[in-house]
């Protein structure tokens, strides 16, 4: 409701900076791991239970501005996200993908990020059909300890 309500935090600066820049509040903001370049986290307004966010540290646009470093960091946390995702929810497969530019859905244009999003047979329900609503039963907080538990238990930070 907070997305819809427009309570998003869009125009109030870029979040994922906030995020960054607040590594102290990292339970707080849904941030399960951090390597030496990007971030992993859980996207607040979710397509689907386990929906995580990955986006490079540093505030860049496009991935022409990105470094070979950053591209491949962030190639190793899609693969990691999935790895844990699976653990823990056992998705029958992943859409990953990215949006550049308002007109494609960015609904952060000015910093990268990647969408990683389970998917289960069949998961497309009435509720996304006839009126674009989707149904998560799963609050964020539960979720958030038991993927980073799986982090924990796989040394990956």
């Amino acid at each position: 409701m907070k997305y819809i309500r427009g309570l998003s935090g869009e125009g109030e600066g870029c979040f994922i900076c906030g995020y960054v820049d607040s590594s102290d509040k990292d339970a707080e903001n849904f941030i399960l791991l951090r390597t030496q370049s990007s971030i992993l986290m859980f996207n607040r307004f979710p397509y689907n239970n386990g929906h995580l966010l990955i986006a490079p540290k540093r505030h860049i646009a496009t991935m022409d501005e990105a470094s070979e470093d950053e591209l491949l960091d962030m190639t190793r946390l899609m693969r990691d996200s999935q790895v844990i995702l699976g653990e823990v929810l056992s998705p029958h497969g992943f859409n990953v993908g990215m949006n550049f530019g308002r007109c494609s859905g960015a609904g952060l244009p000015g910093h990268m990020h990647v969408h990683v999003v389970p998917r289960w047979d069949g998961d497309t329900n009435f509720m996304h059909v006839v009126s674009d609503t989707d149904v998560i039963s799963q609050s964020l907080e539960e979720l958030y300890v038991q993927l980073r538990q799986v982090i924990v238990e796989k040394g990956l930070g």
